[in-house]
C-alpha cells in the first residue's frame, strides 16, 4: 500500500523510507514491558488527580480568553485556573 504524497504527521510528509523503518521496527518486535511503563493520557498536574470540567462560553468570551492566553503565553486552561485562584479584586 502506497501513501499519497499529501500524507503528513505533525505537518511533516511521511516518506516511503519512514514507512519501511516503521515496518522493520514492528517486525523486529516491541518490548511490551517498556510500552506498558509509558502510562496513558496526559500527565497529572500534581500529587492529586485532576478532573475535567465542561464550561460553556460565548464566542466573545472565548475570543477574549484566547487573546489573553496569547498575550501571556499561556494556555486557555492556565488562564482559567489563574482566574479561579487569583480573582481580580
Amino acid at each position: 500500500m502506497r501513501m499519497s504524497k499529501n500524507e503528513t504527521i505533525n505537518g511533516q510528509p511521511v516518506t516511503e523510507e519512514q514507512i519501511a523503518a516503521w515496518a522493520a521496527e514492528a517486525e523486529a518486535g516491541y518490548d511490551v514491558a517498556a510500552l506498558k511503563k509509558r502510562g496513558r493520557g496526559r500527565p497529572g498536574r500534581g500529587a492529586e488527580p485532576s478532573q475535567v470540567v465542561a464550561l460553556r462560553l460565548t464566542l466573545d468570551e472565548i475570543a477574549e480568553l484566547d487573546a489573553r492566553a496569547a498575550r501571556e503565553g499561556k494556555t486557555r486552561s492556565e488562564v482559567i485556573r489563574e482566574a479561579l485562584t487569583h480573582p481580580a479584586a
